[in-house]
Parts: C-alpha cells; structure tokens; sequence
C-alpha cells in the first residue's frame, strides 16, 4: 500500500498544479490551506458513504438540503424553489434540458434556443437527448442577442438559454429580456451560472456592475452553479434550482420494473459518493458569507490588475470586457495565442488557448482565483516575456502541404490512416511508427512539450473536423496499459 501511495506522488508531480494560483484553468484555489484540509478530510470521511438512498445516510440528506437553501439565499430565490446537487455543470446542464423535454411529451422534436457563446454542455444534451439546439449568433460584445433569440423562439421550442458568464468571453448575457420573452411564450429559461453562480453575487455586494440573472429576474425557471469552482469547494459538486416543486418533478427517475428494489434517482447517477457533497458542505460552512465576500474581493483586484497589465502590453488586447473572473486575450499579428500559451508554460503558468470561432480570432483564456491575488506580479512578468519571446519567433505556421491534407479530410470518414498521418505531421509519432499496433494501444503516443503547432493545426479545421480529431486522438490516448 505504501508502494501505492508513492508511486501517486511521483505520478501526480507530473500533473499540472491545483494549488498556488498558478492554474488559471480546470481548477479554482482560495489560496486558504486551512480550507483546503477541512475538504479534503471531509471527502476523506465521506467516501464510502452512498448518496442513492437518503434515508440510510440521513446525514447526505441534512447536507444536500442545506446546500441547497444556501445556495438558494444566494441566487435570490423564491420559497418555492427546490433543488438537486449533482455532480458538476455539464450534469446539471444534462438534467436542466432532459427536464425541460420531458416536461413536454406531446413534442416530438422540441428544440431548445441558445447563444451561440452557450456551453458545449448543452451540445452534449442535444445529443443525448434528441433536443435539437437552435444556434443564435451573438452581438459584437459577444452577449446573446434578446432580439434574435425571441425570432428564434417557436412551438417546438421547450427550454431557451442564457449565460452568466459565458465561459469563453466571461460576460453575462441580458437575462432580463430573455427571460420575459420565453415566459411570454411559456418556456423554461435556463440560467447556466456554473461558472459565475458563486462569485457574481458576492461582486454586486461589493459594488461592481453585474448584470441581473437570478432568480429575481421573472421568467427565469432554472439555475446551475458549480461549487467546485468559486465556492472553492472540492471537485465534483454543483446545483441545480428549479423555481418550483413542479418545474423539477421530470428530473426525477424511477423505476419498479424489475424484481430489486424500486430505484428513485434525483439525477442521472444511482450510486454516488458521499464525498464531494460533504467536501462542499464543510468548506461552504467553514468560509460563510464573509469568508466569500474576501475571497471575491481577493479575485476581482487579481482580475483588475491582471487586465491593467494586459492593457499596457502593446501586442495584447481583450476580446471583451467580462463582467466575471473570465478573461480572454487577443494578440496583434505579430505572434500567436498558442505560442504565448506554450510560453507562458515554460515560466510555470498554465494559461488555456481557445481556438477561433465563427470569424471570432483564437485567444488566451484565463479563469482567475483567488490564489493568483499574491502572484499577479510575477505573471506579468512572465506574460511580458512571453509576448517577447512569441515576437522574437514570429507566428506559428503550419506546413502549406499540411493545411492542404486537413482542408482535405472527410470528419464523417476519418481513417485510421488519415490520423496516423497527422500524427506523424505534428510530430506526436515518428512515420516508423504510423500504422503500428502499439502506436494505436497509446505505447508511442505523447504530448509534445510545446503545443502551438498542434493547436495551429487544430484551428485550421472546421468546428466538425476538430471535433473528429480529438475524438480520434482521445481514443489513442485511453487505450489500455497492459503488464
């Protein structure tokens, strides 16, 4: 066991770090060690524990209620309101759209509105659950069009979308307007505050411009936000509210239709951990409101400072002004997002690139936390060096014969063969290596320590291509190790 133990410690030094606030992706650091301990000693105790039946861990229960009304004091909610803890956003975005299409059996192709700028997440739902998704283009500041969203809106339609924020520009879209135009029409609005859900209204208690998206906007039915993110709670809890008793009823599932027990589910898994939930309570009981409102504080100043210094870097602009700890970065023609990206990783920080979209360019992605307030020095620093040293070496290119092999692929026909050639071209196999068996099983395959040409490559092809891509190289990656 001790070999075991070890053996995670050398494995995990290799992973990205989750604490010092030099992630800014994937995950969120209060930069409190304190709080860091009581969630991981309260996942600890928890593990075994079975959240499928409340009433054999009555305490899963006391917690998940308490939870629940927490969060529903913070989002303004009615008394009426009820709510689930999932297991993270693109959960609580799967049961928020699986509600709303089984709240209309008699539609037997409902469709739901989104944003453009709307999560992936509800992409994964569409597919899943057969609830075509109705893309409206956003306005130049990236917000959703209130406009264009209720032209959108028609019979067929059973859920309409906001965001607050939107992950890839961080700014909350005009929930007030489109939430009276679906309860017009009487449709569920879905409020996707996964990311902002915590920290947005902390930011209005402290003065700054938020826009209005809880549940003190009529119209709005429904509201997911993460606790894994800005409540700085352990990964793998997030809400998900519903105005009324009767708007959640569809989420529920149950089944006697075997000879076992009855099962009765609130979300989409049977068995679950006890753990992340109470990780979330200890830490959301530990912080309180005025742990919250400090580390809000703590954020929105690293977030401030970070966007001066990014004003002062000729060769760097925003993309939009967020309203949230969401920030995306642009740069001028002379160097890339992805160069800036593998560079900023050689100095120690983690910065996400986001590929272009819809005549939208490429960009570097940041998700502040707290814990980055102390160092926001130093990553200037290094964000200074690294705009120079992707001057110095100039835009990525990618090979003309290259772009003209991806420009020529089939994403519904994608071969073995086509893959292993844009392995071999991004420099991730060597042509010795294409077509061979261990190649497929993972044994040859690895990341590059610089990404930008890989990514260059990737933001040549369509949205669809991308897709086919890394679902190809996804499925190289997780073949089996076998001893």
């Amino acid at each position: 066991m001790t070999d075991a133990l070890t053996q995670l410690r050398s494995m995990q030094s290799a992973d990205l770090p989750v604490h010092g606030g030099r992630t800014l992706a994937y995950v969120y650091d209060s930069g409190l060690p304190d709080i860091d301990r009581i969630g991981r000693e309260a996942v600890a105790s928890y593990a075994g524990s079975n959240g499928l039946d409340p009433t054999a861990f009555p305490s899963l229960l006391r917690m998940e209620t308490e939870v629940v009304g927490m969060t529903a004091d913070l989002l303004e909610a009615p008394e009426t309101v009820v709510g689930t803890v999932t297991s993270g956003g693109t959960e609580s975005v799967l049961l928020a759209v699986q509600t709303a299409r089984d709240a209309h059996p008699g539609i037997e192709r409902p469709r739901m509105v989104l944003p453009a700028t709307a999560h992936a997440a509800f992409h994964k739902a569409a597919h899943y659950f057969g609830v075509e998704p109705v893309l409206v283009p956003v306005g130049p500041d990236f917000r959703a069009d209130p406009a264009a969203m209720t032209a959108a809106m028609d019979e067929r339609t059973v859920l309409v979308v906001a965001s607050a924020p939107s992950y890839a520009h961080g700014v909350v879209d005009p929930v007030t307007e489109i939430a009276a135009a679906a309860a017009e029409r009487g449709i569920r609005c879905h409020v996707d505050a996964c990311i902002g859900g915590w920290v947005l209204p902390y930011a209005a208690r402290l003065g700054r411009d938020v826009p209005a998206w809880t549940f003190a906007v009529e119209g709005v039915t429904s509201i997911s936000v993460d606790l894994h993110k800005y409540a700085y709670a352990p990964k793998g809890t997030s809400v998900l509210l519903h105005r009324t008793p009767q708007l959640r009823r569809p989420q529920f599932f149950a089944s006697a239709a075997w000879p076992g027990y009855t099962m009765l589910n609130s979300t989409m898994q049977s068995t679950k951990s006890g753990g992340p939930l109470a990780g979330a309570w200890a830490v959301m009981r530990s912080l309180g409101d005025d742990g919250y409102e400090r580390l809000t504080r703590d954020v929105f100043e690293a977030v401030d400072r970070i966007r001066a210094g990014i004003g002062e870097t000729a060769e760097l602009a925003e993309v939009s002004d967020p309203d949230s700890t969401l920030i995306a970065v642009r740069t001028d023609a002379s160097c890339d997002p992805f160069t800036v990206c593998d560079e900023m990783a050689a100095r120690g920080w983690y910065v996400q690139p986001q590929m272009s979209y819809a005549g939208a360019p490429a960009t570097v992605h940041l998700s502040v936390s707290a814990a980055t307030l102390p160092h926001v020095p130093e990553f200037l620093e290094a964000l200074g060096e690294a705009v120079a040293a992707a001057v110095a070496v100039g835009p990525v290119t990618v090979d003309p014969g290259v772009a003209e092999f991806i420009a020529g692929l089939d994403p519904l026909v994608l071969s073995d063969d086509d893959f292993d050639g844009l392995l071999v071209a991004a420099g991730l196999i060597g042509a010795d290596a294409a077509g061979d068996p261990s190649t497929s099983s993972g044994h040859r395959l690895a990341l590059p320590q610089r990404m930008a040409e890989v990514n260059a490559m990737l933001d040549l092809a369509t949205p669809a291509m991308r897709e086919a891509l890394l679902v190809a190289f996804l499925d190289r990656l997780i073949r089996p190790s076998r001893h």
